[in-house]
């Protein structure tokens, strides 16, 4: 940034809106999947904040590397977990290449349990093996426990809130204004009140039919009817919804995420 430059708003880009097997989905050829929408091409659900004082991610994604690269981040400063699956956690590696230009260990705020899958799939990121035989060649990571109280972050403040993916306890997080609430099944009544007056949600709703894990789109469309942001996206979307038409079908005020997308903060 040149002397006398402002700073860019803070905002939340949605780097991906895909359920865990991504849309298109490996040996499915059914029409969203062959869709030329680029908004029916959904990678593993994750969040950049680019924040005053630099970015973090919510998550790591396998397709962090693409989503990083495709969205022209430089560099991501921390990490915040909303819990331990694959499709939130397996793009941890690409970590490596901030340590390497920061010169210092990448911070990760997550729970007791997300830390633990942490150490267990990238033990050789925690040992002083021949692995890590220069600086650069394993991610340099600083864990940070993390419960459901707010902490500071770069400038903003966030602040955590329990949700439940399935039996599976796992954090939402709002920032100013914006809640991400990926991966939920259900909300418990401590939770709604720190949901209150946003001006955007991003929610979870993965398909039209029932899951025991995921909101389907009615349920996410009874938790926005009750919050009432003044936008509600949808996110962690299956290859069974296709963009438009759902689009079409969905009350004022909500709509389909897709990769890429931009909400101010």
């Amino acid at each position: 940034m040149e002397p006398g430059d402002q700073p860019a708003p803070p905002q939340m880009i949605l780097l991906g809106t895909g359920t865990s097997n991504g849309v298109p989905m490996i040996g499915c050829h059914c029409d969203v999947c062959r869709s030329p929408n680029p908004k029916n091409k959904r990678t593993r659900t994750g969040v950049l904040v680019q924040a005053p004082a630099g970015n973090f991610l919510i998550d790591t994604p396998p397709e962090l590397r693409l989503q990083l690269v495709r969205e022209d981040v430089d560099v991501a400063h921390a990490v915040v977990y909303t819990h331990g699956h694959a499709d939130h956690l397996f793009g941890l590696d690409d970590l490596r290449i901030f340590s390497y230009y920061l010169k210092r260990a990448i911070p990760l705020y997550c729970e007791a349990e997300t830390e633990r899958r942490i150490r267990m799939s990238f033990d050789y990121a925690f040992n002083n093996s021949s692995l890590n035989a220069h600086f650069g060649a394993t991610p340099q990571l600083e864990l940070h426990a993390i419960g459901e109280k707010p902490f500071p972050l770069l400038g903003l403040t966030v602040r955590p809130i329990r949700l439940w993916h399935g039996e599976l306890p796992v954090l939402g997080f709002r920032v100013n204004d914006v809640a991400f609430c990926t991966d939920v099944s259900s909300i418990p009544e401590s939770s709604w009140p720190l949901l209150a007056g946003l001006d955007v949600l991003v929610l979870d709703a993965l398909r039209e039919k029932p899951h025991p894990t995921h909101f389907n789109i009615a349920q996410a469309l009874e938790v926005a009817e009750r919050l009432r942001p003044r936008r509600t996206y949808l996110t962690h979307i299956a290859h069974s919804v296709e963009h438009e038409a759902t689009n079409a079908r969905l009350p004022p005020g909500v709509e389909l995420a897709y990769d890429g997308l931009r909400i101010p903060l």
